[in-house]
């Protein structure tokens, strides 16, 4: 696992906020119409995406284990390039997604709706959200919604080969994700256009596309010098 990856999730976490802005503006609305008419309720929205980062570390560090495990193991180059290069192809396919260019990406998020019709109806249970608590274990449950954005950085957890890297690559994103959360709770209002010009969505999108052609590049840096025997630690 290399720094590289580290930043670059973060930042598709961080440039996503197109994406966030429709999957959770939804979420972060309702949350927002339940809260209590008076007091800060800055206190609600950061502990609710603190339980939705939560969520997405424990994501990544299954996936990560799934990784050790089988799937990845750590003598098996081949494999390890692969995955990397799979996540690389889905950062390339997120990018042009947010950039509104293909909408393959939402075609994924199909794959979790079995989980999720078994997580949502606990949501229930939280309403009215009436303390930060709450809000907090909102954030938890919602966290496992389907979403592209998250399953395509799912791959690269799932190719760092280790629970704790796995783990590390979704707690970067996650927090990524925060600010734009953040601000669509708190400054919706304000920040609503400038978040939905085609213009800023056009830049994030090409900037995470670049992420995953460089992994690409990287990749088949790696082959073309070493070959199958190869190390594996590359960017994705």
């Amino acid at each position: 696992m290399t720094e590289f990856s580290i930043i670059a999730v973060f930042f598709v976490g961080l440039l996503g906020g197109v994406h966030c802005l429709g999957m959770c503006g939804s979420l972060v609305g309702i949350l927002t119409a339940q809260l209590p008419g008076e007091g800060a309720r800055w206190p609600f929205h950061l502990a609710y995406n603190s339980g939705r980062v939560a969520s997405y570390t424990l994501a990544g560090a299954l996936a990560g284990a799934v990784g050790q495990a089988g799937l990845l193991l750590r003598d098996v180059v081949p494999m390890q390039h692969l995955l990397f290069a799979l996540s690389s192809l889905m950062l390339i396919a997120l990018g042009l997604y947010l950039a509104g260019i293909w909408g393959a990406v939402r075609r994924i998020e199909g794959l979790g709706r079995v989980l999720w019709k078994r997580i949502q109806p606990l949501t229930r249970g939280l309403f009215p959200v009436t303390t930060p608590l709450r809000a907090f274990f909102l954030g938890t449950l919602w966290g496992w919604l389907p979403c592209g954005l998250v399953y395509s950085v799912l791959v690269t957890a799932l190719a760092s080969g280790q629970a704790e890297s796995g783990a590390l690559v979704m707690l970067a994103f996650g927090l990524g994700t925060l600010p734009n959360l953040l601000a669509i709770g708190l400054f919706w209002e304000s920040i609503k256009r400038w978040v939905q010009s085609p213009q800023v969505r056009m830049g994030a999108g090409l900037l995470v596309a670049s992420f995953g052609v460089y992994g690409l590049v990287k990749v088949g840096y790696t082959f073309y010098v070493n070959g199958w025997a190869g190390s594996c630690h590359v960017a994705a």
